[in-house]
């Protein structure tokens, strides 16, 4: 069974290839679901770590519904990955009702090749999951990770095992979400060849700062936040008053 570790800093990378794990998927901030880490960090996993480096096209947190501009960053940081050696691609596509985005989706893996595509867990948000596999299976993705539309992919193993007696050998299945040691068992005895866990241990590096400088409000996967127009051109008129 092939286990791919969700790293999330280079010290997570290293880990993984120390302990065994077959491939990581490099990304950073675990705590909104990952986003594309710096061009720092994927040279520096790349060019230290001998197992496949997969990386993460997210330009935000948030939905998956972007703006042309937010895409085109996307379609940059894949042409990045593939010129600093990256092994594969992790991204995706939603319309704004959450069905795959079957024209941009195509881009993304078009731009990816060779590397085989990951279409990350975009897909449990999609209100046809049956359906939403058919089309990657279609546009030619190689493995969709999915916790089966639930909180954990424990949780929602029998919709996984639903997509995976669907897909035969036409797609992987990839579980993820709440994978650990305890469970890992019930994911391979069912089949699966494949699982993705971040593996992750928190520990306190230093005292409990003065002020935070987490902000709760960001914390909202159903809004967008830019800033402002009519605030900054405020402030500037003030500020030159």
């Amino acid at each position: 069974m092939i286990i791919e570790i969700c790293a999330s800093n280079y010290q997570s990378a290293i880990n993984a290839q120390e302990t065994g794990a077959q491939r990581i998927e490099l990304c950073s901030e675990l705590a909104i679901g990952g986003v594309t880490p710096s061009y720092g960090l994927i040279k520096a996993t790349v060019e230290t770590l001998s197992i496949p480096v997969f990386v993460l096209i997210r330009p935000r947190s948030g939905n998956f519904t972007y703006t042309d501009s937010e895409f085109e960053i996307m379609k940059s940081n894949i042409e990045l990955c593939k010129r600093l050696g990256c092994s594969g691609i992790v991204s995706g596509v939603l319309n704004k009702d959450n069905t795959i985005d079957i024209k941009r989706t195509k881009i993304l893996i078009e731009i990816s090749k060779p590397l085989p595509f990951t279409f990350h867990r975009a897909f449990d948000w999609t209100p046809n999951s049956s359906e939403a596999i058919k089309t990657l299976i279609k546009l030619g993705v190689v493995r969709v990770l999915t916790s089966g539309q639930e909180e954990t992919a424990e949780q929602g193993l029998n919709l996984l095992l639903g997509l995976k007696n669907q897909v035969g050998s036409k797609i992987i299945i990839l579980p993820g979400g709440g994978i650990n040691s305890e469970n890992i068992m019930r994911f391979k005895t069912n089949g699966f060849i494949e699982a993705h866990a971040s593996a992750t241990t928190l520990s306190q590096v230093n005292e409990v700062p003065k002020i935070s400088m987490n902000s709760s409000k960001f914390f909202d996967e159903t809004i967008n936040v830019v800033s402002d127009k009519i605030k900054i051109k405020n402030l500037l008129n003030i500020s030159n008053e």
